[in-house]
């Protein structure tokens, strides 16, 4: 096999593997995936537009992309309707925008992190994220989250909440019937980076000011490190959330 044939089946194996393990797939499923337009989120709408054409299970699968219209964070509109027609899969654009001095937005958290721009896209993004989705009649919305998301997301929990959990695989809401699931959840950063360059996704237009300078680049660069003294890590921080039920919540 070809590089890119390699890095395709051992992509879509794991994606695979993370379905059937976390059952995050189910027959009639209806799939919302948050298309962002990085090389993650076209990725899993790739994997999720092959696995639908498959008997079972049988889901339909739809994709959204948000414009922030504040924020510079841009992605070629034209590209992301051409990738959405060469898998089949419908497309809908929403724009919207937020403003840094809205009120809290909910109950039980630092007020000062509320109103940081980060905070506010994100909350406001799956906002109308999730509206879609009821009103299109989706119980599921997927996000394009990799391994590593989940144990920098672990690792942040430790240093600075002082718990032990991550975003996990399947996340059932409790105020809506909706299901967030990750089916990239198994699969290393590294292998979809490569997959995205052979694959030729096209790279965004802009990226978010912010990203790097978040405790989240902190978390990635300390588990850079300790992979470099012991290359097990991560698959021995998966056993812990796997062991502790972290990586399912209903």
């Amino acid at each position: 096999m070809t590089e890119f044939q390699h890095l395709h089946r051992r992509i879509y194996e794991r994606f695979v593997k993370a379905f059937v393990t976390y059952r995050l797939l189910e027959d009639n499923d209806h799939v919302l995936v948050a298309l962002s337009g990085g090389k993650d989120s076209l990725c899993l709408l790739e994997m999720l537009a092959q696995r639908s054409r498959i008997d079972f299970p049988k889901f339909s699968v739809e994709a959204v992309h948000v414009r922030m219209d504040n924020i510079s964070y841009e992605t070629s509109t034209d590209y992301l309707e051409h990738f959405c027609n060469e898998q089949n899969i419908t497309l809908h654009i929403i724009n919207t925008s937020f403003s840094v001095s809205e009120e809290p937005l909910s109950s039980g958290r630092d007020a000062r992190r509320q109103k940081q721009p980060c905070f506010l896209c994100s909350w406001n993004r799956r906002k109308q994220i999730f509206n879609l989705a009821q009103d299109l009649g989706c119980n599921k919305i997927a996000l394009g989250h990799h391994q590593d998301d989940l144990l920098h997301t672990a690792i942040m929990n430790l240093m600075y909440q002082g718990r032990f959990s991550t975003m996990p695989a399947r996340l059932a809401m409790r105020k809506m019937p909706l299901t967030l699931i990750r089916p990239l959840c198994m699969v290393p950063e590294s292998d979809i980076r490569r997959y995205a360059e052979l694959r030729g996704y096209e790279k965004q237009l802009k990226q978010c000011p912010y990203e790097h300078d978040s405790r989240r680049n902190d978390a990635k660069k300390l588990l850079d490190t300790l992979q470099q003294s012991n290359p097990e890590v991560r698959h021995s921080m998966w056993k812990a959330l796997l062991r502790d039920g972290k990586l399912v919540e209903e």
